[in-house]
């Protein structure tokens, strides 16, 4: 779909329904106060591992191992369907600052089971400690190695949040260093724009989980040094050429601050003349699609989402 994709908006200014917004009211509750009364990154991780773990089983997977990337830890989820499976290299989101392979098991095992493929979720080194480029030159040893450790295999790269953005660098990074070859990149609300000046930063800045401070505290985690905020594999919505990039699927939503990051980088895509696929959810906010559990409307979401990647990765 090569269209402008810029239109859609909150669908009522009375704020999400109430189910959904119950949902986000939950999940707020068992997230962190970041950049307001909690900045220190050990003490915000210490919160997250003593978080209680979800009492219903991950859906099971043939074959799930921890695997070393050439440096780069990654585990990978294969459900064995057939011997020439395409590869997922899928990158976690969390603001380049929080979540791990745990945080996302759930996630990559659904990922595997709906697309029929086999999903390298990648540990890349995260920030403060870790700074840009350090991200993305793991997400990309772990591309090189899942191409050698999987010859001939359609890839995808796929992420959310600032997984997503780490997915479309990889994009561009096999784009300008000769390969390997990328099929495909599904973004899920993708987090691009250090910047964070387009309107829904403003309109959805608190309220909906994913708030302003949290998006300014893990940019600045992320980005410490100025120059790297235009660097076209940090902020790929920075005016950089998009000329040549696979097909794209985008999912956006519309209580989300970075629903308008998703919207524009569809519509430059688009205008780079890149096949783009794009699904915004009005009534959905941040990391939705994780929480299907709980609400059907992004189950249904979801199994659109997969089903789309499952398509794109089929045998040409």
């Amino acid at each position: 779909m090569n269209q402008p994709l810029s239109a859609p908006v909150n669908p009522t200014a009375n704020g999400p329904d109430p189910e959904v917004q119950a949902v986000i009211d939950l999940a707020t509750a068992g997230f962190p106060p970041l950049a307001t009364e909690m900045t220190d990154i050990a003490e915000v991780r210490a919160f997250f591992a003593a978080r209680p773990r979800p009492a219903v089983p991950p859906p099971p997977v043939a074959r799930v191992a921890d695997e070393d990337a050439d440096g780069v830890p990654v585990r990978v989820y294969d459900p064995a369907v057939h011997e020439t499976a395409p590869v997922i290299v899928f990158c976690h989101g969390g603001g380049f600052v929080l979540c791990d392979l745990d945080s996302h098991d759930g996630f990559c095992r659904s990922l595997a089971l709906a697309t029929e493929a086999v999903v390298v979720s990648v540990d890349y080194r995260r920030a403060p400690e870790h700074p840009f480029p350090a991200a993305p030159e793991d997400a990309y040893t772990a591309l090189l190695w899942t191409a050698t450790r999987f010859p001939g295999r359609r890839i995808a790269v796929a992420g959310d949040s600032a997984g997503a953005n780490l997915a479309t660098v990889l994009t561009l990074l096999s784009r300008d260093r000769g390969g390997p070859e990328i099929a495909c990149q599904a973004l899920y609300y993708p987090m691009l724009d250090p910047t964070r000046s387009r309107a829904s930063h403003r309109e959805n800045a608190r309220g909906y989980f994913l708030t302003a401070d949290h998006l300014r505290w893990y940019w600045d985690g992320y980005l410490p040094r100025p120059a790297d905020r235009t660097s076209p594999y940090a902020a790929p919505l920075a005016g950089v050429d998009l000329s040549g990039l696979p097909p794209a699927q985008v999912v956006t939503a519309g209580f989300d601050p970075l629903r308008d990051d998703g919207l524009a980088y569809a519509d430059a895509l688009a205008s780079a003349g890149v096949p783009v696929e794009a699904h915004h959810h009005a009534g959905m906010f941040h990391g939705f699609l994780s929480m299907a559990g709980a609400l059907p409307a992004a189950a249904e979401a979801r199994a659109t989402a997969f089903a789309a990647l499952r398509k794109a990765l089929a045998p040409r």
